[in-house]
């Protein structure tokens, strides 16, 4: 079989390495050909331009290099024609990805698969009539999306499990768990972009200033983010800072102060407790907006996965070093870390145990093949 293969950043590439991976375990004859990233080429195929060159954000960004985009966003829809693969995979990327469904869908007879569904239920629900009218079948790995879509749209899905927690039970089986030695940890995750990490990290590194002498303060640094970035926001600390070595850093933590993301769910599934910190522009606006326009009540995939809060968030209005360290505190020791502990499981049952990519990837051969019969 031919398949075809979009995303636009580093944590599709990630996820869509796996899935070729499992596409090639249940179809020898696997051809991939795709938008995607350094991962992916490893696996195998031909890549047609790199995620890089897609993966532009913001107003400014996107408005400066249109004509990139377009000029892509063309010559994608030409490539897939072209090539008249099996079908199309599109992975997360919503923006560039449900335009080109549409394309696909109106111009030739090739099957849509969405492998990570658009995050609609949070922002932009009105995509659902697009993703209904051009995505054939929708693959999702949160497991509160199956209500959303199914019983709220009446569109069926697919819940396949989830990758992170498959990448952390991986780490975990290769890397039985060990003693830190010396002083407890805290680490700090504030983000992979720059503009979070100007936005969080100060405020943590100032929270977390009255635990130095009796914890080891580590920061993650993120892929790509070079380190003397980090250490303009450091100077003054008693800080370390480790690249590449997230999961080990938090094998070792016993507590954690996390920008909101994959990072949350990351720490859950390593049963750290945490605070969830996010600063945002406009604090008592954004404050106001949460209560009553934004679609969900939480922000962190923990608590939204749980459907209750098991984590605190502190966001926009409540954003505040007082109130990190307050927080912080109430985690260290006592009841609310155990409860935190508990809610933490009741997250991984509800993830449960299947492998997202190789579910993904059974489901996907069959219906091709039964196109095809």
């Amino acid at each position: 079989m031919k398949y075809y293969l979009i995303v636009g950043e580093a944590s599709g590439d990630l996820h869509a390495s796996h899935l070729m991976q499992s596409l090639k375990h249940v179809d020898k004859e696997a051809d991939f050909r795709f938008f995607g990233g350094d991962l992916m080429t490893a696996v195998g195929g031909t890549r047609v331009r790199h995620y890089r060159e897609l993966a532009y954000m913001g107003f400014i960004p996107v408005l400066f290099h249109l004509s990139t985009i377009l000029g892509n966003m063309r010559m994608c829809k030409q490539d897939i024609k072209e090539w008249q693969p099996d079908c199309v995979i599109l992975v997360d990327y919503p923006g560039f990805n449900l335009k080109i469904a549409k394309y696909v869908k109106s111009q030739t007879s090739i099957p849509v698969y969405y492998y990570i569904s658009p995050k609609i239920w949070a922002w932009k629900e009105y995509r659902i009539k697009n993703i209904k009218r051009d995505v054939d079948e929708l693959f999702s790995i949160l497991p509160f999306e199956v209500d959303f879509f199914e019983k709220k749209h009446h569109y069926p899905i697919h819940y396949v499990g989830n990758p992170t927690a498959d990448e952390v039970r991986e780490y975990q089986l290769l890397n039985p768990p060990f003693e830190g030695r010396g002083l407890p940890v805290i680490a700090l995750l504030a983000g992979s972009r720059k503009q979070e990490i100007k936005d969080n990290l100060p405020a943590m590194l100032e929270a977390v200033k009255a635990y130095e002498k009796d914890f080891r303060i580590v920061v993650a640094g993120a892929p790509g983010i070079e380190p003397d970035y980090y250490r303009a926001f450091m100077t003054g600390s008693n800080t370390e800072i480790v690249f590449d070595r997230t999961y080990e850093l938090l094998t070792i933590s016993h507590a954690a102060l996390v920008t909101s993301g994959t990072a949350t769910l990351e720490t859950a599934l390593f049963k750290v407790p945490q605070v969830v910190c996010y600063e945002t522009p406009l604090p008592t606006f954004i404050g106001w907006a949460r209560k009553y326009v934004l679609k969900v009540k939480y922000i962190s995939l923990v608590n939204l996965i749980a459907n209750r809060k098991v984590v605190p968030e502190l966001v926009a209005d409540t954003f505040s070093v007082d109130n990190i360290k307050s927080e912080l505190q109430r985690i260290l020791d006592g009841p609310d870390r155990q409860t935190m502990l508990e809610g933490y499981a009741e997250v991984r049952r509800r993830l449960g145990d299947m492998k997202a990519s190789d579910n993904a990837a059974r489901i996907i051969y069959q219906l091709i093949n039964n196109q095809h019969e």
